[in-house]
């Protein structure tokens, strides 16, 4: 028996099967993981598949040396989907099947913790007898005394219990009473049993949404796109839909965006489902990430929550894939292979004819145009839960409040609003998309603004240290006494950030406590967790923080919520910007009123006008989406065209403008006058936004093409061209998540 064999090398050069000799008496199957001979070194490999007959000399094909697990790690669909995902995002199959599996797995990183137990080995009726007889060995004596009631005992606990035990042990081993064994100990991310919570009645829409997907189940059904509005109670749809696969033998994926959602969301589901359910995330530790991998692989979880990656959890007979949030841009992924997970959940779900939700308040543009063209079917539940109201929402113009003189970060109307709601007993929360203390430091007598040595972008203050940071490349330093520019000591902190926030709402309501969520505040393992633990008991009124706490976050104290600087996202260089200012203010919004006391949102804005900004106040969905469709269809952006670029990155500018310009003009070469050539509408060659990241200097050439089935040579010519000869390091994005 032969196996054909993707070396784990991921390397253009080697982006094709080998041929081993299996081994007499080796069991291997297609999907595990081996380790072979290659070149002079040994390299672990994926088998993709086995075959009786080699095609060239036997004596020249080499041996396996040995399986590494002794079950297939990839499942079928997971191997099929690998190699799709090599051709659609154009990278080697080892780097594509890499995305299957925990990368602690390769090289031997993580392994199966096991912990020592002791268990009695003899009858029942026995026991009693086998006591007495140790009654001149105390120690022993005590040892059967606690292993009498028949089930293993972890040896810890017995050493905790008994002083030296191990020579008791040993002689109660040797006399055939006892025995002692390595079990395997899993490492849960999660402590104790949740109480169970019973089912809720559900709503009509509710029950409307579930008659469309519960059918769905049996296969062969187009994705949907749920459109519920914030408290509308799409969870409970999605464990409606859970139970169901779990009634029918089929496992269920539930992709959340942000890790700060993951805690409730598990809470939600341990409640209902119990340990049927396993997590993947990254801020596991390895061991946890891997036991908790296992679990699905051995179909001991059935259940997955779990951000981007978990998208490729080995859930055997998979019936059903949520996509949380879908709008938002994390299930982008910003490594190579740069995939989608929106898209990877479209192709699972239609290769193993699972149901696929896509599901948000605010749907992406794209998903919601692909309901309209009729590739996905779309459910609607536009109220809340118990029919509650939607916030009232206010928005309040911050030029006119600088005319009045009011020249503070709080308008007038939301210290009154946060005045009456913690006088009423009652949480706010207030969002702004700025971490940090002030957005920059700048010289008031030279104008020049302090920046990061290693990236092209200014440093952010945080008063806490007096440090400047830099939120791209982390570099810290302290605030200089004087201007590095011309030595003036007219330094002024410009701009607002969170912790500038919080300073003065600690000073405006000293009583109030106040809770920050930030990248800054979050950076522990569990401080997410811990957080929001802390605001959901009432240990604080006021919860601030950035787009972390703007999206699924459900809180029924809250009743008031307020959007600091609402336009500041609107700013971004980026054609998305409308979209993203929109979907952050619905979904911040929806954050006030979800229980029983009705709820308030103040939006502070220079740009009340804007019609992202103007129809996030109405909560009209569809409103937004004709104009931002319209503006998307006048400018030729997506969907109706595909952004592409080369990220040219080196030491030297000239370098990596070099290579930005030689790849210019072979494109202008190659497609010239061709009809391949007309499917590029723009292309430019310049420096990125951000020139200078982490000390790389960076080009780009940005690229609109046309959707179109010639589209897809194209990028396969573009994927072979980043192998060539430049003086920088070249990348292709395809629709990437940033522009910058």
């Amino acid at each position: 028996m032969y196996a054909e064999i993707i070396v784990d090398i991921a390397s253009e050069q080697v982006d094709r099967v080998f041929t081993y000799r299996v081994p007499e008496g080796m069991r291997l199957q297609s999907g595990m993981r081996v380790r072979v001979p290659f070149g002079l070194r040994e390299k672990e490999g994926f088998v993709i598949r086995l075959k009786e007959q080699a095609d060239y000399d036997e004596k020249k094909i080499k041996p396996v040396i040995a399986p590494l697990e002794d079950y297939p790690v990839l499942l079928p669909p997971l191997m099929a989907l690998a190699e799709e995902i090599r051709d659609r995002y154009h990278c080697s199959l080892c780097e594509a099947l890499r995305l299957m599996l925990p990368s602690e797995m390769r090289g031997g990183r993580v392994k199966v913790k096991t912990e020592a137990y002791a268990q009695i080995t003899i009858p029942p009726d026995d026991v009693d007898e086998a006591i007495h007889k140790q009654s001149r060995a105390p120690k022993r004596k005590l040892v059967l005394t606690l292993l009498a009631d028949g089930e293993p005992h972890l040896l810890a606990e017995l050493r905790a219990m008994v002083r030296d035990v191990k020579p008791a042990l040993d002689a109660l081993e040797k006399q055939e009473l006892i025995r002692v064994f390595e079990k395997e100990a899993l490492r849960a991310p999660y402590y104790g049993r949740p109480e169970r919570a019973p089912d809720f009645e559900l709503t009509e829409e509710q029950q409307e949404a579930l008659s469309e997907l519960l059918p769905a189940l049996n296969g062969r059904a187009k994705p949907f796109l749920l459109h519920g509005v914030t408290g509308s109670g799409k969870t409970e749809v999605y464990i409606r839909l859970v139970q169901e696969a779990l009634r029918r033998k089929k496992g269920a994926i539930i992709l959340v965006p942000e890790i700060v959602l993951t805690p409730q969301m598990i809470g939600f589901f341990r409640s209902r489902f119990g340990d049927a359910m396993a997590v993947l995330h990254s801020r596991l530790t390895p061991g946890e990430r891997f036991d908790e991998w296992r679990r699905i692989r051995l179909g001991q979880a059935r259940i997955v929550i779990g951000a981007r990656s978990a998208v490729f959890a080995p859930v055997e007979n998979l019936g059903a894939i949520i996509v949380d949030e879908e709008h938002e841009q994390t299930y982008l992924s910003e490594r190579f292979p740069q995939y989608d997970a929106r898209e990877i959940a479209v192709s699972r779900g239609k290769r193993e004819k699972a149901v696929v939700v896509l599901a948000s308040a605010t749907p992406s543009i794209y998903s919601y145009a692909m309901t309209r063209r009729g590739d996905y079917s779309l459910l609607e539940m536009p109220h809340r839960v118990l029919n509650r109201p939607m916030p009232d929402v206010h928005i309040v113009d911050m030029r006119e409040e600088l005319r009045l003189g009011n020249r503070g970060m709080f308008s007038r109307l939301l210290e009154e609003k946060l005045d009456d709601c913690i006088r009423n007993g009652h949480q706010a929360m207030l969002f702004i998309n700025r971490r940090g203390y002030a957005s920059a430091v700048s010289c008031r007598k030279c104008g020049e603004t302090i920046r990061c040595s290693r990236c092209d972008v200014s440093m952010t203050y945080h008063s806490v240290d007096r440090t400047l940071r830099c939120h791209y490349c982390g570099a810290v330093q302290p605030l200089p006494s004087v201007c590095p520019s011309c030595g003036s000591t007219y330094l002024k902190p410009l701009g607002t950030g969170t912790q500038k926030v919080e300073e003065e709402l600690n000073r405006r309501f000293p009583g109030a406590g106040v809770i920050r969520m930030d990248v800054d505040t979050t950076a522990g393992r569990n401080a997410h967790f811990e957080l929001i633990d802390r605001f959901r008991a009432g240990q604080a009124k006021i919860l601030l923080g950035t787009q972390m706490i703007a999206k699924g976050l459900d809180f029924p104290s809250v009743t008031l919520v307020g959007a600091v600087l609402a336009d500041l996202t609107l700013d971004f260089p980026d054609y998305r910007a409308p979209e993203r200012t929109y979907q952050l203010l619905v979904q911040v919004a929806g954050r006030a009123g979800r229980g029983e006391k009705p709820g308030e949102v103040v939006i502070q804005t220079y740009k009340p006008d804007h019609y992202a900004i103007a129809e996030a106040a109405h909560q009209d969905y569809r409103a937004f989406f004709g104009n931002e469709f319209e503006r998307r269809k006048a400018g030729l952006y997506p969907p109706f065209t595909m952004m592409v670029r080369f990220l040219c990155e080196d030491k030297a500018m000239e370098n990596a403008m070099a290579a930005a310009q030689a790849i210019r003009t072979q494109i202008m070469k190659e497609f010239s006058g061709t009809g391949l050539g007309r499917r590029i509408l723009f292309i430019r060659a310049d420096e990125a936004p951000i020139a200078k990241l982490q000390d790389r200097a960076r080009a780009h050439v940005l690229m609109k093409l046309l959707n179109h089935p010639d589209t897809e040579k194209i990028l396969e010519r573009f994927q072979e061209m980043t192998r060539g000869e430049y003086p920088a390091r070249v990348q292709l994005e395809i629709n990437p998540a940033s522009l910058a």
